[in-house]
């Protein structure tokens, strides 16, 4: 067990980390700092992962039913664990969303970290910029990591899993995107806390994923699935579709997979789990 780091939330990030990491995982509920701090006086971490946050229970949309749980996990509990960490003299990996930008699907030119184009259209992208912009600042002058990642891939069945929403669904939009690879992303994290890196990283694979490309995979190993596609602007639903750069996280030596190099190896461990 690595007594070293601490990952707060046991949702679906958390859990992936947790069991890769072998470390300590914590659910307490943190409404105040000295909640915050009690959990470093119980578990004397160096690094403590923050997982905690609310995506909606179907998607981002339904975070406008319950916008004060919302803020509190999103933005509220990011900058009291700031505080409490540098307090303490530990180092923070927040994990943060790409989802929080504007992006022109026209020209389709990857958004690099210091972009300050910001999309305000859904609350739950308001509340990930309220934290990102305090613990950014922070993170200019002490321990702190701002991993932004992207619409998670994961190689098993899990009802956040992508694979898994396009699968019941099945009815996809042709848009590209940043995906997160779970199995990736996990690495990357490695590897980010190993070189001590501060600041904010675009943690997603290179390129982006039309998600009929994902579907016509998993065809090929269940024939019998179906799937049509949907003009997504005619659904008139706020939405940000945008690329990340990895430019930043490949200059730290990190080797960052395309994801249509994982796509195949995805859904055949996705068959087996």
């Amino acid at each position: 067990m690595n007594k070293k780091i601490l990952i707060l939330g046991k949702g679906f990030i958390g859990q992936s980390l947790q069991r890769e990491l072998n470390c300590k995982i914590d659910a307490s509920i943190i409404n105040c700092f000295s909640a915050a701090e009690k959990l470093i006086k119980k578990y004397h971490p160096r690094t403590i992962i923050n997982c905690i946050g609310i995506t909606g229970a179907r998607c981002a949309d339904d975070c406008e039913l319950e916008k004060d749980t919302v803020l509190l996990a999103n933005s509220f509990v990011p900058v009291m664990l700031a505080e409490a960490a540098l307090r303490n003299d530990i180092k923070l990996v927040h994990i943060s969303s790409g989802c929080i930008f504007n992006f022109d699907d026209k020209k389709e030119k990857p958004i690099k970290e210091e972009s300050q184009d910001y999309y305000f259209g859904l609350f739950y992208s308001r509340s990930k910029i309220y934290a990102e912009r305090a613990i950014e600042v922070l993170s200019k002058k002490y321990n702190i990591l701002i991993t932004r990642i992207r619409i998670p891939l994961l190689n098993a069945k899990h009802p956040k899993n992508i694979l898994d929403k396009l699968i019941r669904y099945k009815k996809v939009i042709d848009i590209l995107n940043s995906v997160t690879y779970i199995p990736d992303f996990i690495q990357a994290i490695k590897h980010l806390i190993k070189i001590n890196a501060r600041g904010v990283y675009n943690v997603v694979n290179k390129g982006g994923l039309r998600y009929p490309r994902l579907m016509q995979v998993y065809q090929k190993y269940v024939p019998s699935f179906k799937y049509k596609l949907i003009n997504f602007k005619k659904l008139g639903l706020p939405r940000t579709n945008l690329l990340l750069s990895t430019s930043k996280l490949e200059r730290t030596g990190f080797k960052v997979r395309d994801i249509d190099s994982v796509l195949e190896e995805c859904v055949k461990e996705y068959l087996r789990s």
